[in-house]
C-alpha cells in the first residue's frame, strides 16, 4: 500500500467536497448571520447541539465563537431533558449540527429549543431532513462523499461541519467590528496576548539599563558604560535630549575593521546610525515584533511624543517577557 498516495487522496476528496461546499453558499448565509449578529447584540448567545462527531465540531466552535466576542456554549441532548435547557433564553441562537438531520437525540430537544423562542440554525446535508423543516434558517453542507474509503466515517461532511461554522464565526465577527485590540482582551494568556496588549512602553530597557550618551561622547567612554549595563547599544542624544542616532556593538566592530587611528578618542557621532528606526511608548508590542523582523535589526529606541528616548527594546529580551 502506498500510504502518501491514500493520504493524497482523503485530502483531495475533502478538498473536492469543499470546493462545492464554497460554491453553494447564498443567501441562506447571510441569514444565519443576521440571526447570530442580532442574538449576540440583543444579549444572547450562541447555543450549540450536536451528538457524536457533529457534537465534537460543535465544542471546537463554541471555543472559536467565545474567542472572538460571540458568547457561546455547548448544549448536551440528555442533559437538555433532565434541566439544562435552563440555560437556554428566547434571545439566543441555537446552532444545531445533524448531517442526516434525523439524530433522534437532537430531535427529541428540538421542540423544545423551539418553544423556548430561540432561533435554530440548521447545519446538516440534508436539506428536507426533520431538522432543516423546523429550522428557521438551513446551512446546506452535503457532500458527494465521504473520505472515508468506505464511504462511512464522517470525514468529508465533518470537515464542511468545522467549515461553515468557522466561516460563521469570522463573517460574525468582522460584522460585529471586532478588533484585535477586543481579540486582546479575550486571549491575556501566552505571548499572542501579550504582544496584543503589551506596549513598547512596558518591555523596554530603561534607567541604568538603558545607556544614553552626547554626540561628543568618545568611543572608548561609550564602550565602558555599554559594558557596564551589559547593553549591546547606546542611545545617542542632541543637546535637547532628542533622538540623534544609536550605536552598536555591531557599528564598533565595522569601527575597529577598518583599521583608522585612535578610535577609542573619537566622538560617538562619526559611527552611530542617524536618525534610527525606533518606536513611539504607546505602540503594541505586536507592532515592535514586525519592525524588528522587517528591518532585521536587534535593538530599537523607544521615545515619547516629544521624540525624548525614554528606553531600548532589547529583541534578547523578548524571550524573557514570553513575548515571541
Amino acid at each position: 500500500m502506498d500510504y502518501l498516495e491514500r493520504a493524497r487522496r482523503v485530502i483531495s476528496l475533502e478538498i473536492e467536497e469543499l470546493q462545492q461546499l464554497h460554491e453553494r453558499i447564498e443567501e441562506s448565509f447571510t441569514a444565519a448571520i443576521e440571526l447570530l449578529k442580532s442574538s449576540v447584540e440583543g444579549g444572547g448567545k450562541v447555543v450549540i447541539v450536536g451528538v457524536g462527531k457533529s457534537g465534537n465540531i460543535g465544542s471546537k466552535l463554541a471555543a472559536t465563537f467565545n474567542s472572538t466576542g460571540a458568547p457561546s456554549t455547548i448544549l448536551n441532548c440528555q442533559d437538555a431533558l433532565h434541566g439544562d435547557l435552563g440555560l437556554v433564553g428566547e434571545s439566543d441562537a441555537v446552532l444545531a449540527l445533524s448531517y442526516s438531520g434525523e439524530t433522534a437525540e437532537l430531535l427529541a430537544v428540538l421542540p423544545y429549543l423551539k418553544r423556548k423562542g430561540a432561533a435554530i440554525i440548521a447545519i446538516t446535508g440534508k436539506s428536507k431532513s426533520t431538522l432543516a423543516q423546523a429550522a428557521d434558517c438551513i446551512l446546506d453542507i452535503k457532500v458527494t462523499r465521504e473520505a472515508c474509503p468506505m464511504n462511512l466515517a464522517p470525514t468529508s461532511s465533518t470537515t464542511n461541519t468545522l467549515v461553515i461554522g468557522d466561516a460563521l464565526a469570522m463573517v460574525l465577527l468582522e460584522s460585529r467590528g471586532f478588533t484585535k485590540e477586543k481579540f486582546a482582551e479575550l486571549h491575556p494568556g501566552g505571548s499572542l496576548g501579550r504582544a496584543l496588549l503589551l506596549k513598547a512602553g512596558d518591555i523596554m530597557r530603561k534607567g541604568d539599563d538603558c545607556v544614553r550618551v552626547g554626540k561628543d561622547e568618545p568611543i572608548r567612554s561609550v564602550i565602558e558604560q555599554m559594558t557596564k549595563a551589559r547593553a549591546g547599544a547606546v542611545v545617542v542624544t542632541n543637546e535637547d535630549k532628542t533622538l540623534a542616532g544609536i550605536f552598536t556593538q555591531g557599528d564598533f566592530a565595522r569601527a575597529f575593521q577598518s583599521g583608522q587611528e585612535k578610535i577609542g578618542e573619537q566622538a560617538v557621532s562619526n559611527f552611530m546610525t542617524a536618525d534610527p528606526i525606533h518606536v513611539k511608548e504607546t505602540q503594541l508590542v505586536g507592532e515592535v515584533l514586525k519592525l524588528l523582523e522587517d528591518h532585521r535589526i536587534d535593538d530599537l529606541v523607544v521615545v515619547n511624543e516629544n521624540s525624548t528616548p525614554l528606553g531600548m527594546i532589547d529583541t534578547q529580551d523578548l524571550t524573557r517577557l514570553q513575548v515571541v
